[in-house]
């Protein structure tokens, strides 16, 4: 069965707000083909439904920051009310609120494109800690690489060569001669 709405669509109506993923009411009712005041009435109506951690209103501060990151066009795009946005449990607890054959539809492609974000924020976690483990591995690898270049400069470097004394030696009790001269040899 081909879904109402494209997955990419509503992938690009979910946004991060105060670390949740959500999505606005004016999104959702359009989504849900219905007014966003009757969104509102209806979810006001049930409002037990609805705790904080599956909808909240957004501060004035909240929408500038959307306006600005071009995540919305205008503040005029709002309607002139401070939206409510709902996380992904909000979403689905819309549904049983929005009694309607449209509603249940949208909703699972709603919960699809929130399944796939999931997944690709964890494709992008997991590819974050390799690329970190493998910056470690490169170090590492690096001052090893440092230590082995270091002996083979040292291999490499010509021998000091070594002072041979020349001349001899007497060994008398009492006083000393002793007659030599340094040279260095070759080798």
């Amino acid at each position: 069965m081909k879904a109402l709405v494209p997955v990419e669509v509503i992938e690009r109506k979910i946004y991060l707000i105060r670390g949740q993923k959500v999505m606005l009411d004016k999104d959702l009712a359009i989504l849900y083909c219905v007014k966003p005041i009757r969104l509102r009435e209806q979810v006001k109506r049930n409002i037990r439904r609805f705790p904080d951690d599956f909808m909240f209103q957004l501060n004035e501060k909240e929408i500038d920051s959307m306006v600005s990151q071009n995540a919305i066009p205008s503040r005029k795009y709002l309607g002139g009310y401070q939206p409510y946005v709902f996380t992904e449990q909000g979403v689905a607890m819309l549904a049983t609120v929005l009694n309607s054959e449209r509603a249940v539809q949208v909703n699972i492609a709603i919960m699809r494109a929130f399944v796939k974000l999931r997944e690709i924020l964890s494709i992008n976690k997991e590819l974050a800690h390799k690329l970190a483990e493998l910056e470690r591995k490169i170090e590492r690898h690096n001052e090893e690489i440092k230590v082995i270049f270091d002996a083979i400069r040292q291999l490499m470097a010509p021998p000091e060569p070594k002072e041979k004394k020349i001349g001899f030696r007497v060994r008398e009790r009492g006083v000393k001669y002793r007659t030599s001269r340094h040279r260095k040899t070759k080798q």
